[in-house]
């Protein structure tokens, strides 16, 4: 699947006239700066240590300047923030300096001076199919981005404020890989202060507890991709045996059990409903989503999803437990001319501004149903009800990051036997450190402000 790019704004030399100006002056004076920061610190620079049980490998330094769409990314070395101050577009930000609330959904990626608050060296949990610096990724541009408020700021998840807010207290993220995408880049953050200790995983290590001593905080994964009963016949590599089965009546009790042992949970989910599988209800089979020859009726990919996200919210709306419940829409891909089966992938380097890309049709069908069953529910919780459930409508400013994925370098030295060869991307899933950090900073905000 293409998705569709406006082209009318896209290119990697396009500016407007009336910024052209102002860009030149700015690159020269960045540049006479750099230039005079070199001569002074020649001998203080920083870099990767890309450690593998067999190899060692080091990156090539950032470009330092890289054009497209008026925007510029200007990239340094990178290094671990060796204090809680970070500099946030080469200014120090410690807090929300805006009067009100804001829209913290509406804005834009914008270049960000400052370094990563964590490199593949500095955090010792990131998966394999996401250290796209170990795994050989050569460019750094998409580390220089942060997510930017139309209205407000928004400051970077500061990991002490965090453990503080979370002493004595539990948390969960709950959903499919793309949570677990997600827990990732909050450990990786937070362990920059504490590491954490795992204390208990699955057979096949897609659920995980965490625990933070010294904050007395607890930390989970729950991996149900669909949220409800669900009767999967699919290898860890993706191979499926069988169609899914899934009971559109009957949430997985992975997560409900757990429920009110949590005082924070982040839920979403969406892409597997994509899948082909045959739907039950009452432990009647009554259709599918494409299911060719089962002589079914196609109930279709969105019949299912509104069905399990009403089962979702009705017991948010019902349950009497004191929980924030942040539930997360959809993640958009960027896999263009095919799918991840099919050899599509993802090769920018460099964000979309707003207006040069289309969100494609399935995207925009998960996303509406979302946020009308997110408004249904919200409407029913009273003051009565002890859950108070938040939108993190991260959709559109995933939308605009075809940057900031794995790719190719899902693997170890993907073209290390042949330059041209065929490999699978990932296009779904996001680089660590890369654009998900940016959601644990709205995270952090919606929690400490209630935005």
């Amino acid at each position: 699947m293409v998705k569709k790019i406006r082209s009318e704004n896209f290119g990697p030399f396009s500016l407007q006239n009336h910024n052209l100006v102002c860009v030149k002056f700015a690159a020269a004076f960045f540049l006479v700066g750099f230039g005079f920061r070199l001569l002074l610190w020649d001998s203080f620079t920083f870099s990767f240590v890309l450690e593998t049980q067999t190899q060692t490998q080091t990156p090539p330094s950032p470009p330092l300047t890289e054009t497209k769409a008026e925007s510029s990314v200007v990239s340094s070395l990178l290094k671990t923030p060796e204090s809680d101050d970070f500099q946030v577009n080469n200014k120090s930000q410690t807090s929300l300096n805006v009067s009100g609330k804001c829209d913290l959904f509406v804005g834009d990626w914008v270049a960000d001076l400052s370094n990563p608050m964590y490199t593949n060296e500095s955090c010792h949990v990131i998966e394999s199919p996401q250290n796209c610096m170990k795994n050989g990724r050569p460019d750094l541009g998409y580390l220089y981005w942060r997510w930017t408020p139309q209205e407000c700021e928004l400051p970077k998840l500061n990991p002490n404020n965090f453990l503080n807010l979370m002493r004595n207290k539990a948390m969960a993220f709950v959903g499919d890989s793309i949570s677990r995408n997600h827990v990732q880049s909050l450990l990786c953050i937070l362990s920059q202060v504490e590491p954490a200790i795992e204390v208990y995983h699955d057979r096949e290590y897609r659920s995980k507890i965490w625990k933070f001593p010294s904050h007395n905080f607890t930390l989970s994964v729950i991996w149900t991709p669909f949220l409800i009963k669900a009767i999967i016949h699919e290898d860890m590599n993706g191979v499926s045996s069988s169609l899914v089965q899934l009971h559109l009546d009957t949430l997985d009790n992975q997560w409900t059990k757990q429920f009110n042992n949590f005082d924070y949970v982040v839920i979403g989910g969406g892409k597997w409903f994509l899948k082909s599988a045959i739907y039950r209800e009452n432990n009647t089979v009554t259709g599918c989503h494409f299911c060719p020859g089962k002589n079914l009726t196609e109930l279709g990919f969105d019949y299912a999803y509104r069905k399990a996200l009403q089962l979702v919210f009705n017991f948010f709306t019902n349950s009497n437990h004191n929980a924030t419940v942040l539930f997360r829409t959809t993640t958009p891909d960027h896999f263009e001319n095919g799918e991840w089966f099919s050899g599509g992938y993802c090769n920018r380097t460099v964000p979309f501004k707003e207006g040069q890309i289309d969100m494609v049709a399935v995207d925009s069908i998960m996303r509406g149903i979302e946020v009308e069953e997110f408004e249904k529910a919200n409407t029913l919780l009273g003051f009565e009800n002890g859950v108070k459930l938040k939108l993190l409508d991260t959709t559109f400013l995933s939308l605009l990051r075809p940057d900031g994925h794995p790719g190719p370098y899902r693997q170890f030295q993907p073209f290390a036997r042949d330059e041209n060869g065929k490999v699978q991307n990932d296009c779904l899933h996001w680089c660590l450190p890369g654009p998900i950090d940016s959601w644990n900073d709205i995270v952090m905000e919606m929690l400490v402000n209630g935005q």
